[in-house]
């Protein structure tokens, strides 16, 4: 069975985040939108729920975490090269997110990333297909990396 993975994500003004993430490049669902909840598409298999906080209220019985004073997620992409981070990051900060972190460099993976309008933190990763590929050791080079 292939599976799709379905992020939900509350936000203050939707308008301004579908702006915010047009701006990135990334496109929406049209059966998907309305006035409180648009489906951003992420990948054949990915989607981001974009939700205004009172529909999103109406899926959980917890509060709303303020996502600029507490993180209660990290959504992590994968990208195509080293340079598709920094232009990801680029364009973020330029349509009025933050960064919140220098790039992390560790060899075989490369990794950087900013708080959306939300606060919501978006970790971009590239990582070497050598080291994708035989997997050996990668939880080692990782763990030494962080070291």
């Amino acid at each position: 069975m292939s599976r799709k993975i379905f992020v939900n994500l509350p936000v203050k003004n939707l308008k301004q985040s579908i702006d915010f993430f047009t701006k990135l490049g990334f496109s929406f669902n049209p059966q998907f939108t309305d006035e409180t909840a648009t489906c951003m598409i992420v990948s054949e298999d990915i989607f981001v729920m974009l939700l205004t906080h009172d529909k999103f209220k109406s899926f959980t019985p917890n509060p709303i975490c303020d996502a600029t004073k507490s993180t209660e997620v990290l959504t992590c992409l994968s990208s195509e090269s080293r340079e598709a981070v920094d232009e990801m990051v680029s364009k973020a900060i330029a349509a009025g997110g933050n960064t919140y972190n220098e790039p992390q460099d560790h060899g075989f993976m490369y990794a950087h990333g900013f708080q959306d309008l939300d606060g919501h933190i978006w970790e971009l990763v590239y990582m070497e297909s050598s080291a994708i590929q035989s997997g050996e050791h990668l939880t080692e080079q990782y763990a030494d990396a962080q070291a």
